[in-house]
């Protein structure tokens, strides 16, 4: 059984298709109705295909604009209203200033904490040498930082 597994289409080639298949049934419905209609049942056929018509056309300008793309950096699209920034509410415009402040706000969280650490360490050897029993000159002496260093695990 040979079955392969059927993609679905493009939206654009989609819509070519399904506008061919209505050409094709309008024209054949056509031929049907002018062959076979009476008079007052194809008068309300009309009449109730321009109410269908203009039911489309009201709700088709009634229907809100969709957010349209004001930028685009990469691979990332940037939505705003569809006039402008302008147009956009001032909670909307103030909320894409919230991802920044939280970032600033860690950036600056994370360097705090690294000079606190530097500090912390600086203040440990400071201390270490204070309580210690040798003479801080004994610390600049080569020999014995490079004796520290191989005598430690």
């Amino acid at each position: 059984m040979n079955q392969t597994p059927t993609r679905p289409a493009p939206p654009m080639a989609r819509q070519a298709l399904e506008d061919r298949i209505a050409a094709r049934l309008t024209s054949a419905l056509t031929e049907y109705q002018a062959s076979s209609m009476p008079a007052d049942i194809d008068a309300r056929l009309r009449f109730a295909h321009e109410r269908a018509l203009a039911a489309a056309r009201l709700a088709l300008a009634q229907r809100a604009p969709a957010p349209s793309v004001l930028g685009a950096s990469g691979s990332a699209a940037v939505l705003g209203a569809a006039g402008g920034p302008s147009d956009a509410p001032w909670w909307l415009r103030l909320g894409s200033l919230v991802p920044f402040a939280v970032l600033l706000g860690g950036l600056l969280l994370i360097d705090n904490h690294y000079l606190r650490t530097q500090i912390d360490a600086a203040a440990e050897v400071d201390a270490a040498i204070l309580v210690d029993d040798l003479p801080p000159e004994a610390y600049r002496d080569q020999g014995f930082v490079e004796y520290l260093k191989s005598s430690r695990p």
